[in-house]
């Protein structure tokens, strides 16, 4: 429910991006997001729509008009994480609720997370994933862990 989202969200974004300019924490926050906005209703909801990373794309693009490209840039990171989120959660499965409102009003009932095992697996393997950016980035250690918090960024040290 946790690991699984910021670990893979952001493991993924680091193997395909393989940019120093991205900010992981907003990565991290924007695989949560879909899930956190999906408890206000107590079902999969509107956080697990396409609708949703799309509404804030077009929040993050209309608001950095004539703002810095630095700035649009940081804060394109936060839709790119939701839409992550999407993909780990397996919002793109069920279609009516993906494809609202194109498909129709209504959510359905179905429940935020995976019960069981599922759950048990995906958290094991989100913390391998956060477990492996810690020891590649060096996140262990106080200077490049203060770095990343502060600017959200992961660079490679260089010993």
């Amino acid at each position: 429910m946790f690991f699984w989202y910021i670990g893979v969200s952001v493991l993924a974004v680091v193997l395909v991006f393989q940019s120093v300019g991205v900010d992981y924490r907003l990565i991290a926050v924007g695989a949560l997001l879909p899930n956190a906005i999906n408890l206000l209703f107590g079902h999969r909801a509107f956080g697990s729509t396409l609708a949703f990373p799309v509404i804030v794309l077009l929040v993050v693009m209309i608001s950095t008009i004539g703002k810095p490209r630095l700035m649009r840039r940081r804060w394109l990171c936060l839709p790119i994480g939701i839409f992550s989120g999407l993909v780990l959660s397996g919002a793109f499965t069920n279609g009516a609720q993906f494809w609202w409102p194109l498909s129709g009003t209504e959510f359905g009932s179905s429940a935020v997370f995976s019960g069981g095992v599922v759950l048990i697996v995906e958290e094991i393997i989100g913390l391998v994933a956060c477990w492996w950016l810690v020891g590649r980035y060096d996140l262990w250690q106080p200077g490049p862990r203060r770095a990343f918090l502060r600017t959200g960024r992961l660079e490679l040290s260089e010993n």
